[in-house]
């Protein structure tokens, strides 16, 4: 979705809102994925000599926990407001995803506040312990193995990780 910034800040005589979606699935997001489309809102409105953008997100993350591989769902939302000047639209070094034009691309805005603001390390739950390195199960969940300094792992390519805490 695009949004005209100068025509807005020259003939803009009432606020402007929309609620849109955007198709996230095949952006390349660290670490996690978004399968559904994002619901979007976004209003602008004059103030004085600025523009005052409001921008909130709704986006459902998929993603394998980092400490146990069990997959993740998680409801994340984002709340970004923006204040700019009209001098401000066609500069080179604004951060908003703006055209030469003063065009505001709405959908790239959404993907890059996306990527700001959901961690890449999910975890299933704040208290996951991980997987045993001994048995590969979820510890907590079906290992019953009694881990201790002196036992060396089962697989020899950690080996190299007992000699590192030694």
């Amino acid at each position: 979705m695009q949004f005209d910034l100068l025509k807005f800040f020259r003939t803009a005589t009432k606020p402007y809102q929309a609620e849109f979606t955007v198709d996230l699935s095949r952006q390349d997001f660290p670490g996690y994925q978004v399968p559904e489309p994002a619901k979007a809102r976004f209003e602008a409105r004059i103030e004085g000599d600025l523009v005052r953008m409001e921008l909130s997100v709704g986006a459902q993350v998929s993603a394998e926990c980092a400490r146990c591989l069990e997959p993740v769902q998680e409801l994340f939302s984002v709340e970004k407001t923006y204040t700019l000047k009209e001098r401000e639209v066609t500069q080179e070094d604004n951060d908003l995803p703006i055209d030469l034009k003063g065009v505001l691309d709405l959908d790239e805005l959404v993907y890059q506040e996306l990527v700001l603001q959901i961690p890449t390390v999910l975890l299933c739950s704040p208290d996951c312990l991980g997987l045993c390195p001994v048995c590969g199960k979820k510890r907590g969940a079906g290992c019953t193995c009694q881990e201790s300094e002196d036992s060396p792992p089962t697989d020899p390519r950690l080996s190299i990780l007992r000699q590192l805490l030694n």
